[in-house]
């Protein structure tokens, strides 16, 4: 059997308040990365990274040929994460700014 002691100190509620969104804030902010995370790991087909960013299937085969995109090999079918596309882009975006 376990027992725990609860220990009450005065608090005034605003310190109660303050404490209670410190932990709601780290709780919410957890979510965010869990819920980004589980996004950006998407596989996406050749035909949904066409649409997603607009271009044909002949580019996307060109992209895959010069090294711009990674796709992934499984069986008979390619496939790429929406994490490295959004990478490619971001990286596109980066080096246009210079």
């Amino acid at each position: 059997m376990i027992t725990k002691t609860i220990q009450i100190t005065e608090v005034t509620i605003d310190e109660l308040a303050d404490k209670v969104a410190d932990k709601l804030l780290l709780k919410i902010e957890d979510y965010l990365k869990e819920l980004s995370k589980s996004k950006n790991d998407e596989l996406l087909t050749r035909q949904e990274v066409a649409d997603y960013l607009r271009i044909s299937l002949v580019t996307i085969h060109s992209w895959n040929k010069h090294g711009i995109l990674n796709p992934i090999r499984m069986g008979n079918r390619i496939l790429y994460k929406k994490k490295d596309i959004l990478d490619v882009l971001e990286e596109q975006s980066i080096n246009k700014k210079r």
